[in-house]
C-alpha cells in the first residue's frame, strides 16, 4: 500500500472534531489530528484505515519498531508467569537483566526505575549522596553543573535547571543546587565548577532542543575536566542512547565512558516503561536499603522486556543498521537545504531539521506530512525532529524524505 494517503483516506482519517470535543484529557499535549490504533515495524494505521510511516519512534522508545517479535514474544511469556512483585521480594527475571545491561555498558551496578525522569531524579540523588559520603562536601551544600537548553523530564527539580519558560512558568518555587552553563562550552563548564560540585549532567545530543550536536571535542573535554576535579559525569542518554545513534550510546560515538548512564525510552522496547541509571559500584553503592526506589521499577515484565532488549543490542546489528540508514538520511537532507531547509543535523537515524522560518512553521510542516502519511514531531518553531525506528526499511526511508521534499516545494509555491 502506498505510503501517501489518498484524499479519501486523508479525510476518513481526520478526527479533529472528535478529539476537539470529545477529550477528557487535561491539555498537556497538543497531538497531531491522527487516531493511531495499530502498529507493525515503522508503520502505524489509523482508525479509518490509512497507514503513516512513523518518524518520531516515541521519541525513541519505539527504537525497535512497532510489535517487535523477540519483545512481544519476552513480553507474552513473562504476562503469563508473573508481572509485579516488589522490590520487598526477589525475582528471577531482575537479576539477568541487571547483569545483561551492565555489561553493555561496560559497568557492574544498575538501579532500575521506570521512566526517563525517575532515571534524572535516581542520579540527581546518587551524585549528591557521592558528594556528601565520598567526596566529603558539606551537608546541603551539593551543586550539579548542567546545559543552557536541557531538556531531561519535567517533575519539579528537574525543570528548576530548565531555561525553556514553557516548562518552569507559574511552576515555582523551585529546587536549588543546580548551575546553568552554555552547552557545548567546555571553558564555561569548568569555569563554574567549585568545590562543591559534585556532577556535570549532560545530553550527549541534546534531543529537545532540536537535535543539537556539540562539537566533537566537547564531551572528551567534559570527561577530562570531570576526572580532574573529582566531579562525576551523567550522560544522560535517554533519548540518544541504545542504538539511535549508530552506537550503543553516543557516548561511544565520541570515545567517551561517563560515570553513571541515564537509561530509559527504548530500554522497555516500546512495551512498558523501563529506566535505569548505570554505573559503578563505588558510585552507585553509596545508597543504602530504603533510601531510593520504586514499587514498579524492576518488575519482573519490565526486566523481561529489558533483557529482550539488550540481547537486541548485544550483536550490534541494530546500532550498524542506524549507521548505514543514517549516513543516507543524512545525505537525502542535506540536499534540501536552500530549498526550503536552512540547516540539518544527523546522528545515525536521528535529525534536527530547520525549516525557513518564512516559509512554515515546524508544525504546519508536521502537518502536511501528516496528510501525505508521514508522522514527525516539531519543536521549538521551525525546527522538525525524524528518528524513525531503527528497523525502517530504506525504501521508506526515501519515502518519508520525498514527501518532506514534496511539502516544502507546496509551500514553496502557495
Amino acid at each position: 500500500m502506498s505510503a501517501v494517503l489518498s484524499a479519501g483516506q486523508a479525510a476518513a482519517g481526520d478526527t479533529s472534531a472528535e478529539l476537539a470535543t470529545e477529550s477528557h484529557l487535561a491539555h498537556t499535549y497538543h497531538p497531531l489530528e491522527v487516531m493511531v490504533e495499530s502498529g507493525e515495524g515503522a508503520w502505524v494505521t489509523d482508525t479509518a484505515g490509512g497507514r503513516y510511516l512513523d518518524c518520531l519512534a516515541a521519541y525513541s522508545a519505539v527504537n525497535f519498531g512497532h510489535g517487535h517479535p523477540a519483545l512481544i514474544a519476552a513480553a507474552k511469556q513473562q504476562l503469563d508467569r508473573i508481572t509485579l512483585t516488589s522490590r520487598a521480594f526477589h525475582n528471577d527475571k531482575l537479576e539477568p537483566f541487571a547483569a545483561a545491561l551492565a555489561a553493555l555498558a561496560g559497568k557492574d551496578m544498575v538501579i532500575p526505575m521506570n521512566t526517563g525522569a525517575e532515571a534524572v531524579e535516581s542520579g540527581i540523588k546518587v551524585a549528591r549522596a557521592w558528594g556528601y559520603r565520598v567526596k566529603g562536601v558539606a551537608q546541603g551544600m551539593a551543586n550539579i553543573i548542567v546545559a543552557d537548553g536541557n531538556f531531561h523530564g519535567r517533575t519539579t527539580t528537574i525543570i528548576s535547571f530548565s531555561n525553556d519558560p514553557v516548562a518552569t512558568d507559574d511552576f515555582g518555587p523551585f529546587t536549588p543546587g543546580f548551575r546553568s552553563v552554555p552547552y557545548g562550552d567546555a571553558a564555561a563548564l569548568e569555569a563554574a565548577i567549585d568545590e562543591n560540585t559534585v556532577a556535570v549532567l549532560i545530553e550527549p545530543i541534546q534531543g529537545e532542543a532540536g537535535i543539537v550536536i556539540p562539537p566533537a571535542e566537547y564531551l572528551p573535554a567534559v570527561r577530562e575536566i570531570t576526572t580532574r576535579h573529582n566531579v562525576l559525569f551523567i550522560a544522560d542518554e535517554i533519548q540518544s542512547g541504545l542504538g539511535r545513534t549508530g552506537a550503543t550510546f553516543q557516548c561511544d560515538n565520541v570515545g567517551v565512558v561517563p560515570d553513571l548512564y541515564l537509561l530509559g525510552k527504548a530500554l522497555g522496547g516500546g512495551i512498558v516503561p523501563v529506566s535505569a541509571v548505570v554505573g559503578n559500584s563505588d558510585i552507585l553503592g553509596v545508597l543504602g536499603a530504603g533510601e531510593h526506589g520504586s514499587t514498579f521499577g524492576g518488575n519482573p515484565l519490565a526486566a523481561a522486556v529489558g533483557t529482550a532488549v539488550v540481547e537486541l543490542l548485544a550483536t550490534g546489528e541494530m546500532q550498524e543498521r542506524a549507521r548505514m540508514l543514517g549516513a543516507r538520511l543524512d545525505a537525502r537532507l542535506t540536499a534540501l537545504i536552500g530549498r526550503g531547509v536552512v540547516a540539518v543535523r544527523t546522528a545515525g537515524l536521528w535529525a534536527g531539521i530547520d525549516i525557513d522560518p518564512e516559509l512554515a512553521t515546524g508544525r504546519e510542516v508536521c502537518e502536511r506530512l501528516m496528510l501525505r502519511g508521514v508522522l514527525a514531531k516539531d519543536t521549538h518553531g521551525s525546527t522538525i525532529r525524524l528518528a524513525p525506528p531503527i528497523v525502517v526499511e530504506a525504501a521508506d526511508l526515501d519515502i518519508a524524505i520525498d514527501q518532506l521534499e514534496a511539502v516544502l516545494e507546496e509551500l514553496a509555491g502557495r
